[in-house]
């Protein structure tokens, strides 16, 4: 996607929502003005002027002003909230592990929102309650995700409260974004990003960030070593080594949460591809030993001990090695698995990330694979990084957040 602004007319946003409630109404959003993917704007947002900005799914959306309020679902379209220093217009309960990334900075932020998802289901009455000026969501996850909502839900709330921008671009592997051509025309991590950017009239903050993750990947990517990289076998968080049960995930998997392995080139490293699982990825300590990849990492593994909804919390390197390590040492298959006996079962990166967190994430992974050309990982602290070996400047994040560019 170009970093230059695409400009064009836009509708009106009630005949957007019209037109948009209609196709929601069919199930076929996805697609439904041509759009591929990208931001686009027909001018720069300021309070008072309407504005239009595109994106798949959701087509061209039109804001009369800027947004003073917004309510995300996916954390990792919060963290494009806080990148921009716009924590203090979020309208959710939901950031990831707060105190892992954002307590060294200054970030304003109220948690005291009720959840969008009780009882097993949306809640139309508390998005009413919240009456944000955007939904970050996409509008196609919403009846997808939930036996209790229509897609005429949907496109209620869209006329009735906000315009929802959105594209569920954390992990796009389901039958039904198949279907709507989510592989093909879901936009990356930094392009939604962009989008959002232009939403909430922050062009500088979002061109700062764009360099950052630029000049980031290109100092990572010269350093990789050209010696082939252990094997990896990545399993999620709700794996459990005292039960025998790991659920495999796959580093070609397309989505934002694999980036951080996209990044560093590690996709063709994956111990478990090709090897047939059961359902989500359920596998054993047979099929383990059998594939014995040189590093086990946990997904999400970075957030074991913090509190992910708000709140205190830090990463527990304790719990992690109780939860994940020892189980596997304690068992007598697990104790011979190559990882496990060279101490190589470690956490992972959280699958939500925006900009900020993929930025220490980025550097965690590296740390991960490459300790010898970027720093070993501390266990009990692998956030906290020498000031010579750290990839990129905190205090440029720092000034970005605040303005001060």
């Amino acid at each position: 996607m170009s970093r230059d602004d695409t400009r064009q007319k836009a509708s009106t946003r009630r005949d957007y929502m019209k037109y948009g409630g209609a196709v929601v109404g069919g199930g076929l959003l996805a697609g439904c003005t041509g759009d591929d993917g990208g931001a686009q704007s027909d001018e720069n947002g300021s309070a008072g002027d309407s504005y239009s900005v595109s994106m798949f799914p959701v087509g061209e959306v039109e804001f009369e002003s800027v947004p003073e309020s917004v309510t995300p679902y996916n954390m990792g379209w919060a963290d494009m909230l806080v990148s921009l220093g716009q924590a203090d217009k979020l309208k959710t309960n939901r950031l990831t592990a707060p105190t892992l990334f954002y307590d060294r900075f200054d970030i304003d932020w109220d948690a005291d929102y009720p959840a969008l998802w009780q009882d097993g289901g949306w809640s139309k009455e508390v998005m009413y309650e919240l009456d944000p000026d955007v939904f970050l969501i996409d509008p196609n996850l919403m009846s997808q995700w939930s036996d209790n909502w229509s897609e005429e839900d949907t496109a209620e709330l869209g006329q009735n409260v906000a315009p929802f921008f959105g594209c569920h671009n954390r992990r796009i592997r389901g039958d039904w974004q198949k279907e709507l051509g989510y592989p093909e025309q879901a936009p990356s991590l930094m392009e939604a990003f962009d989008a959002v950017g232009t939403v909430m009239d922050e062009r500088e903050r979002t061109e700062a960030w764009l360099d950052l993750h630029d000049e980031l990947l290109s100092e990572v990517k010269s350093r990789i070593p050209n010696d082939e990289p252990p094997s990896i076998g990545l399993i999620n968080s709700g794996s459990s080594p005292e039960k025998g049960e790991f659920y495999v995930l796959y580093l070609e998997d397309n989505g934002y949460e694999m980036k951080p392995y996209r990044d560093l080139e590690l996709v063709d490293a994956d111990a478990f591809g090709g090897v047939e699982t059961g359902q989500y990825g359920l596998t054993d300590y047979e099929t383990m030993i059998e594939v014995d990849p040189d590093l086990i990492l946990v997904h999400w593994g970075i957030t074991t001990g913090s509190v992910t909804f708000g709140g205190d919390g830090a990463f527990d390197g304790e719990q992690f090695r109780e939860q994940f390590i020892e189980p596997m040492e304690n068992h007598e298959v697990g104790s011979q698995l190559t990882a496990v006996q060279e101490g190589r079962v470690l956490p992972g990166p959280t699958a939500e990330q925006g900009p900020l967190v993929n930025a220490f994430q980025t550097e965690l992974t590296a740390r991960l694979f490459y300790p010898e050309e970027f720093g070993e990982l501390d266990l009990d602290a692998p956030l906290n990084v020498p000031d010579e070996e750290q990839l990129f400047d905190r205090q440029r994040i720092a000034n970005i957040i605040t303005g001060d560019i």
